[in-house]
């Protein structure tokens, strides 16, 4: 399998759930407000013997009026229209920015990818619309609730013989997870359950997760069958480290 990690930069966040550019070279972290966290905001592709992947899709930001997605794959040699698949480990507005985009001559929102297949869990899509902003921005995630290209997932499963799904809650209610297996290799992606390295090697429990105890429960078990089995982990948020293994 080949992996392209999709930078679409390192943010700041802060408890107003916004993400704020950060400069690595400009900014410092201490001129930030008091408890902002430094995070990468980075979809990837993941290439397969069957399938182009892309893993969640970024904040939807634009460049010179494009989604700033389109822009990164093309850059990594993809055209969009090549993604066969979109998997989506949860719904959050920096994870799912970019499952839609204005079309400029409607104004209506629509999917990115429209000739690719999307695979939501049922209880995230309903959750998203029951809690809405700031988490989460309906306006961005309703054209997914008519769309024929979309799976609505209830619990575990398996895609095509060779994505792995699982629900596992912990960042929030129904947030999912993805273990790719083709060619003799392992990719595993945790999203926001396991979004940076070093919390998978560290009894870490976050404060803004929907269950603090049990992300960090499952980044132990992750990180340990992982190590044993090879797995190559993909990192969405880790500023340094997209992908170990």
């Amino acid at each position: 399998m080949r992996v392209i990690p999709l930078s679409e930069g390192s943010f700041t966040i802060d408890g107003t759930k916004q993400f704020v550019p950060f400069n690595h070279q400009e900014d410092e972290l201490n001129n930030r407000p008091t408890g902002s966290l430094l995070v990468e905001v980075q979809p990837f592709v993941v290439i397969t013997s069957e399938d182009v992947l892309l893993l969640d899709t970024g904040l939807g930001f634009e460049v010179d009026g494009h989604p700033q997605l389109f822009k990164n794959l093309m850059d990594a040699g993809i055209n969009p229209g090549e993604v066969t698949k979109v998997l989506m480990t949860h719904l959050h507005k920096d994870h799912a920015g970019g499952v839609s985009h204005r079309d400029p001559e409607t104004g209506k929102m629509e999917l990115s990818f429209p000739q690719a297949t999307y695979y939501i869990q049922r209880k995230e899509l309903d959750f998203a619309f029951e809690k809405g902003f700031p988490s989460y921005i309906p306006e961005e995630l309703d054209c997914l609730r008519s769309a024929p290209q979309v799976v609505l997932l209830d619990g575990d499963g398996v895609i095509d013989s060779y994505i792995q799904y699982q629900l596992v809650g912990g960042h929030c209610p129904y947030h999912q997870v993805f273990r790719i297996v083709d060619g003799g290799s392992t990719v595993f992606f945790g999203g926001d359950n396991a979004p940076q390295l070093q919390q998978m090697k560290s009894k870490f429990v976050a404060k803004y997760d929907y269950d603090g105890k049990r992300a960090m429960e499952l980044r132990q078990e992750w990180w340990k069958t992982g190590q044993e089995n090879s797995w190559k982990f993909l990192f969405y948020h880790d500023v340094k480290i997209p992908s170990f293994g």
